[in-house]
Protein backbone atom coordinates (compact mmCIF):
# COMPACT_ATOMS: atom_id res chain seq x y z
CA UNK A 1 0.00 0.00 0.00
CA UNK A 2 1.37 3.40 -1.02
CA UNK A 3 0.96 6.15 1.58
CA UNK A 4 0.78 9.91 1.01
CA UNK A 5 1.36 12.14 4.02
CA UNK A 6 -1.15 14.97 4.32
CA UNK A 7 0.68 17.30 6.71
CA UNK A 8 -0.97 20.45 8.05
CA UNK A 9 -1.09 23.09 10.74
CA UNK A 10 -4.46 24.55 11.67
CA UNK A 11 -5.62 27.04 14.27
CA UNK A 12 -9.31 27.63 13.57
CA UNK A 13 -10.05 24.31 11.87
CA UNK A 14 -10.31 25.52 8.27
CA UNK A 15 -6.96 24.11 7.14
CA UNK A 16 -7.71 20.87 9.02
CA UNK A 17 -10.98 20.53 7.07
CA UNK A 18 -9.06 20.97 3.83
CA UNK A 19 -6.54 18.33 4.96
CA UNK A 20 -9.28 15.79 5.67
CA UNK A 21 -10.87 16.46 2.28
CA UNK A 22 -7.52 16.11 0.49
CA UNK A 23 -6.97 12.83 2.37
CA UNK A 24 -10.32 11.59 1.01
CA UNK A 25 -9.11 12.48 -2.49
CA UNK A 26 -5.91 10.50 -1.92
CA UNK A 27 -7.92 7.48 -0.82
CA UNK A 28 -10.18 7.63 -3.89
CA UNK A 29 -7.20 6.13 -5.75
CA UNK A 30 -6.95 2.35 -5.45
CA UNK A 31 -3.87 1.16 -3.60
CA UNK A 32 -3.16 4.50 -1.89
CA UNK A 33 -3.74 5.47 1.71
CA UNK A 34 -3.48 8.93 3.34
CA UNK A 35 -1.39 9.43 6.46
CA UNK A 36 -2.90 12.51 8.13
CA UNK A 37 -0.46 14.39 10.40
CA UNK A 38 -0.24 17.78 12.08
CA UNK A 39 2.46 19.74 13.90
CA UNK A 40 2.34 21.27 17.40
CA UNK A 41 2.17 25.01 17.94
CA UNK A 42 5.46 26.64 18.83
CA UNK A 43 6.04 29.20 21.56
CA UNK A 44 8.55 31.95 22.21
CA UNK A 45 8.52 30.81 25.84
CA UNK A 46 11.23 28.20 26.20
CA UNK A 47 9.46 26.06 28.81
CA UNK A 48 6.10 25.93 27.01
CA UNK A 49 5.51 22.46 25.59
CA UNK A 50 2.70 20.70 23.81
CA UNK A 51 1.49 17.30 24.97
CA UNK A 52 3.27 14.35 23.36
CA UNK A 53 -0.02 13.29 21.80
CA UNK A 54 -2.53 15.92 20.61
CA UNK A 55 -5.77 16.10 22.61
CA UNK A 56 -7.76 15.88 19.35
CA UNK A 57 -7.19 15.51 15.64
CA UNK A 58 -4.32 13.95 13.74
CA UNK A 59 -1.12 12.71 15.45
CA UNK A 60 1.96 14.91 15.37
CA UNK A 61 4.25 14.32 12.40
CA UNK A 62 7.68 12.79 12.81
CA UNK A 63 10.39 13.14 10.18
CA UNK A 64 10.16 9.37 9.74
CA UNK A 65 6.68 9.96 8.24
CA UNK A 66 8.33 11.87 5.36
CA UNK A 67 10.74 9.00 4.83
CA UNK A 68 8.08 6.28 4.91
CA UNK A 69 5.52 7.98 2.66
CA UNK A 70 5.63 8.07 -1.15
CA UNK A 71 4.46 11.68 -1.39
CA UNK A 72 3.60 14.79 0.61
CA UNK A 73 0.71 17.25 0.55
CA UNK A 74 1.40 20.10 2.97
CA UNK A 75 -0.98 22.80 4.21
CA UNK A 76 -0.95 25.90 6.36
CA UNK A 77 -3.11 28.92 7.08
CA UNK A 78 -1.73 32.14 5.64
CA UNK A 79 0.33 34.10 8.16
CA UNK A 80 1.20 37.44 6.59
CA UNK A 81 1.42 35.76 3.19
CA UNK A 82 3.66 32.99 4.49
CA UNK A 83 3.34 29.52 6.00
CA UNK A 84 2.77 29.31 9.75
CA UNK A 85 5.88 29.19 11.95
CA UNK A 86 4.89 25.80 13.38
CA UNK A 87 4.95 24.16 9.95
CA UNK A 88 8.18 25.93 8.97
CA UNK A 89 9.76 24.74 12.24
CA UNK A 90 8.95 21.14 11.30
CA UNK A 91 10.34 21.54 7.77
CA UNK A 92 13.43 23.36 9.05
CA UNK A 93 14.19 20.28 11.12
CA UNK A 94 14.30 18.00 8.06
CA UNK A 95 17.95 18.72 7.22
CA UNK A 96 19.08 15.13 7.67
CA UNK A 97 16.54 14.03 5.03
CA UNK A 98 17.83 16.75 2.71
CA UNK A 99 21.44 15.60 3.22
CA UNK A 100 20.56 11.98 2.46
CA UNK A 101 18.34 12.89 -0.53
CA UNK A 102 15.49 10.87 0.97
CA UNK A 103 12.72 12.98 -0.57
CA UNK A 104 14.16 13.35 -4.07
CA UNK A 105 11.61 12.53 -6.79
CA UNK A 106 8.66 12.10 -4.42
CA UNK A 107 5.55 14.02 -5.56
CA UNK A 108 4.47 16.98 -3.42
CA UNK A 109 1.72 19.60 -3.37
CA UNK A 110 0.52 22.38 -1.05
CA UNK A 111 -2.70 23.98 0.20
CA UNK A 112 -3.75 26.98 2.28
CA UNK A 113 -6.68 28.78 3.89
CA UNK A 114 -6.99 32.50 4.51
CA UNK A 115 -9.54 34.68 6.27
CA UNK A 116 -9.33 37.63 3.86
CA UNK A 117 -9.59 37.84 0.09
CA UNK A 118 -6.16 39.46 -0.22
CA UNK A 119 -4.61 37.44 2.60
CA UNK A 120 -1.73 36.07 0.55
CA UNK A 121 -3.01 32.69 -0.64
CA UNK A 122 -0.60 32.39 -3.56
CA UNK A 123 2.45 33.71 -1.69
CA UNK A 124 1.75 31.25 1.13
CA UNK A 125 1.59 28.38 -1.35
CA UNK A 126 4.85 29.53 -2.93
CA UNK A 127 6.53 29.79 0.50
CA UNK A 128 5.68 26.15 1.17
CA UNK A 129 6.97 25.05 -2.23
CA UNK A 130 10.47 26.49 -1.66
CA UNK A 131 11.72 23.90 0.88
CA UNK A 132 10.17 21.12 -1.21
CA UNK A 133 12.23 22.29 -4.19
CA UNK A 134 15.34 22.12 -2.02
CA UNK A 135 14.41 18.55 -1.13
CA UNK A 136 14.23 17.67 -4.84
CA UNK A 137 10.56 16.77 -4.74
CA UNK A 138 8.35 16.75 -7.84
CA UNK A 139 5.99 19.69 -7.38
CA UNK A 140 2.36 19.38 -8.43
CA UNK A 141 -0.36 21.96 -8.72
CA UNK A 142 -3.86 22.07 -10.12
CA UNK A 143 -4.11 22.29 -13.91
CA UNK A 144 -6.80 24.42 -15.53
CA UNK A 145 -8.43 21.22 -16.79
CA UNK A 146 -10.01 21.24 -13.31
CA UNK A 147 -13.36 22.93 -14.05
CA UNK A 148 -13.63 24.32 -10.50
CA UNK A 149 -10.61 26.56 -11.12
CA UNK A 150 -12.77 28.45 -13.62
CA UNK A 151 -15.80 28.66 -11.32
CA UNK A 152 -14.37 29.44 -7.88
CA UNK A 153 -14.71 32.90 -6.38
CA UNK A 154 -13.11 32.09 -3.02
CA UNK A 155 -10.01 29.98 -3.55
CA UNK A 156 -8.17 27.61 -5.80
CA UNK A 157 -5.02 28.36 -7.76
CA UNK A 158 -2.72 26.50 -10.14
CA UNK A 159 -0.16 26.52 -7.28
CA UNK A 160 -2.36 24.35 -5.07
CA UNK A 161 -5.70 24.21 -3.30
CA UNK A 162 -6.74 27.29 -1.38
CA UNK A 163 -9.81 28.78 0.21
CA UNK A 164 -11.17 32.04 1.52
CA UNK A 165 -12.85 31.48 4.86
CA UNK A 166 -13.77 34.70 6.62
CA UNK A 167 -16.13 32.65 8.82
CA UNK A 168 -14.26 29.77 10.48
CA UNK A 169 -17.55 27.91 10.86
CA UNK A 170 -18.25 27.86 7.12
CA UNK A 171 -17.71 24.49 5.43
CA UNK A 172 -15.76 24.16 2.19
CA UNK A 173 -17.86 25.29 -0.75
CA UNK A 174 -18.36 22.87 -3.65
CA UNK A 175 -15.52 24.32 -5.77
CA UNK A 176 -13.06 24.34 -2.86
CA UNK A 177 -14.01 20.75 -2.00
CA UNK A 178 -13.66 19.66 -5.63
CA UNK A 179 -10.16 21.17 -5.86
CA UNK A 180 -9.04 19.59 -2.57
CA UNK A 181 -10.21 16.16 -3.76
CA UNK A 182 -8.52 16.70 -7.14
CA UNK A 183 -5.21 17.63 -5.50
CA UNK A 184 -5.27 14.49 -3.35
CA UNK A 185 -6.08 12.26 -6.33
CA UNK A 186 -3.43 13.90 -8.51
CA UNK A 187 -0.58 13.31 -6.04
CA UNK A 188 -1.78 9.75 -5.33
CA UNK A 189 -2.00 8.87 -9.04
CA UNK A 190 1.46 10.32 -9.66
CA UNK A 191 2.95 8.34 -6.75
CA UNK A 192 1.57 5.13 -8.29
CA UNK A 193 3.04 5.97 -11.71
CA UNK A 194 6.42 6.81 -10.20
CA UNK A 195 6.49 3.58 -8.21
CA UNK A 196 5.58 1.56 -11.31
CA UNK A 197 8.49 3.13 -13.22
CA UNK A 198 11.11 2.70 -10.48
Amino acid sequence: MIEIMVLYYSQGGSTAEMARTIAHGVEEVDGVQARLRTVPAISAVCDATEPVVPEAGAPYAQHSDLLECSGLIMGSPTHFGNMAAALKHYIDGSGSLWMSGALIDKPAAVFTSTASIHGGQESTLLSMLLPLLHHGMILMGLPYSEASLHKTTTGGTPYGASRLNSDNNAPLDENEKSLCLALGRRVAETAIKLKANS
